[in-house]
């Protein structure tokens, strides 16, 4: 007498995030009930199917919310796979092929090869699929198809995300999971990002302390000391579920490269800069970092926390070797400002200690790795001396030069129309290149009979007008930039400052960043002196 095979089930539930991203992307009520409510819908088909024969046990039920159906990394699938290995389980229901997976070469190799091998039954309900009575047109033909159909869908809607993210990115909308430190997402508004006034605060300092010559490990055992939570812990005691691809213990605290991190994100000056990474496709997780031309940036799109002339000095810095002086938190006044006239390395910090007197000077970096220059050698005291009287004098010719009226505090800076101009002004200038070439190209038209001579004669007048008409908008524009420009350097270079910079008795750090590009120095002991702005300042006629 034959006995019925009783078959030990595994119901596998799958739902991908992607797959109702689409449908409620306008829409603010919560994923995470959409997603509940379709995988109970998963669950009751194929438990009602089970009840319905009498030959199934129900073993387990596998869940996977939230992952994609083209990788197959998931871990409920994984410890399914694992249970049928051991032999708990010899069959398996999903509610159709998509809801096992969208990869169709990997979903083929399970049901086509790896199932049977197990002697695995496989039934997919709502794709009307049972190993069990499947013949070999369904298996060899059928199935592939679907399977074929399902990965294109996921494509599709892979293709699709991108493309809604990078509208909203264009849009100037935070799409990020997590606010960055110093901001919270809006409560109205999920794609906007307000000021967190605490962690704000302590953005401020950091950019404060680079300015004062702090280097990051100095600002991290600042914050350390002070008892300020990391980024990641403030997240979470803020009640996030943070995570990150830098966490490392179960307790984190301010690190040097947390700090480096925050002085070079743009967020913190209002940009938002997004899409710098992109995954290689829809069937590998694994993303690549896109050049930054690519990167997408929207200006002005929040309040900002730190000044775009503080971020730029702070990037600057970033630029050059800043460590600390050893034994202090401090790097020293010129760290990174001072180059070598001849091969143009940065100049090294030498201390030289004589009969109980230190002498503090500087020489060319590749001299002193014995790589060849000469040693360009200069005191300290001596720079001091001759930038104190530099600043002085450079700072009296700026004000006299643009003529400060004592209304300058009422000025106020608006960079926009003049980047509208010069917006305009490349349009423009592109139109009349344009008909300079369909002007050069006429004659060869003439010529291989292509334009009678009167329509040569006729376009080539019109090319010429077309021509002549542009170049007085370019000049109307150059004109408008060039009086907007007088109009807010003013305030752009902060000519306060300057005024009280030619009071000032000494020089220190924050008047050489704030004032000076880089300073030269050549073996005869002359300086050059860059200083910031003086491109700005000879445009002004």
């Amino acid at each position: 007498m034959n006995t019925k095979k009783l078959y030990s089930v595994a119901v596998y539930l799958r739902l991908s995030r992607d797959d109702i991203t689409l449908k409620n992307a306008d829409r603010k009520e919560e994923n995470s009930k959409i997603e509940s409510n379709s995988i109970d819908f998963q669950k009751e088909l194929i438990y009602s199917f089970i009840t319905k024969n009498k030959d199934m046990k129900l073993f387990d039920t596998y869940i996977d919310d939230g992952y994609s159906g083209v990788d197959f990394n998931r871990p409920a699938f994984k410890r399914m796979i694992s249970d049928v290995k051991a032999g708990l389980i010899n069959c398996i229901i999903v509610k159709d092929l998509s809801r096992f997976g969208r990869d169709y070469i990997e979903t083929g190799r399970f049901i086509q090869k790896i199932f049977p091998k197990l002697n695995i039954r496989f039934i997919a309900i709502n794709d009307f699929f049972d190993t069990l009575t499947a013949d070999f047109n369904e298996t060899s033909v059928v199935l592939p198809v679907k399977n074929f159909i399902n990965d294109s869908y996921c494509r599709d809607i892979s293709w699709k995300v991108k493309s809604h993210q990078k509208v909203k990115r264009e849009n100037g909308e935070f799409i990020g999971a997590f606010a960055v430190y110093g901001y919270k997402k809006d409560k109205d508004n999920k794609n906007l990002l307000v000021i967190d006034e605490y962690a704000a605060k302590v953005v401020q300092h950091i950019f404060a302390w680079k300015l004062e010559g702090y280097s990051f490990r100095a600002i991290a055992e600042q914050l350390n000391s002070q008892g300020i939570l990391s980024p990641m812990e403030y997240k979470k005691s803020k009640g996030e579920n943070f995570q990150t691809g830098f966490y490392t213990k179960n307790i984190t605290k301010w690190s040097a490269m947390a700090v480096k991190r925050i002085l070079s994100n743009e967020v913190y000056t209002g940009n938002l800069v997004q899409g710098k990474s992109e995954k290689i496709n829809y069937k590998i997780k694994k993303s690549f970092v896109k050049p930054a031309c690519e990167w997408i940036r929207v200006e002005n799109t929040h309040e900002a926390i730190i000044c775009m002339e503080d971020f730029v000095n702070v990037k600057k810095l970033l630029s050059t070797d800043s460590r600390a002086i050893q034994g202090q938190k401090n790097t020293h006044i010129f760290s990174g400002l001072l180059f070598c006239g001849d091969c143009m390395e940065t100049m090294t910090r030498r201390v030289n200690q004589y009969h109980g007197k230190n002498t503090i000077y500087f020489i060319c970096q590749r001299n002193n790795k014995g790589q060849g220059c000469s040693r360009h050698s200069i005191k300290e005291e001596q720079l001091k001396a001759i930038l104190y009287e530099c600043l002085k004098i450079q700072a009296l010719i700026m004000v006299d030069k643009v003529n400060v009226l004592d209304a300058v505090n009422e000025l106020k800076v608006d960079i926009q129309p003049i980047a509208t101009c010069n917006r305009e002004c490349s349009r423009l200038k592109r139109e009349q290149q344009r008909y300079l070439e369909l002007k050069s190209n006429l004659y060869q038209d003439w010529k291989e009979g292509i334009l009678s001579k009167d329509d040569f004669l006729d376009l080539k007048k019109i090319y010429k007008e077309k021509y002549i008409s542009f170049q007085k908008m370019i000049e109307q524009q150059e004109r408008k930039i060039q009086e907007l420009l007088y109009t807010s350097l003013i305030s752009s270079v902060q000519l306060e400052e300057l005024k009280k910079r030619t009071t000032l008795t000494q020089i220190n750090r924050e008047v050489l960043i704030h004032f000076i590009e880089r300073i030269i120095v050549y073996e005869d002991k002359r300086l050059c002196v860059e200083f910031r702005y003086q491109e700005s300042f000879d445009r002004v006629r």
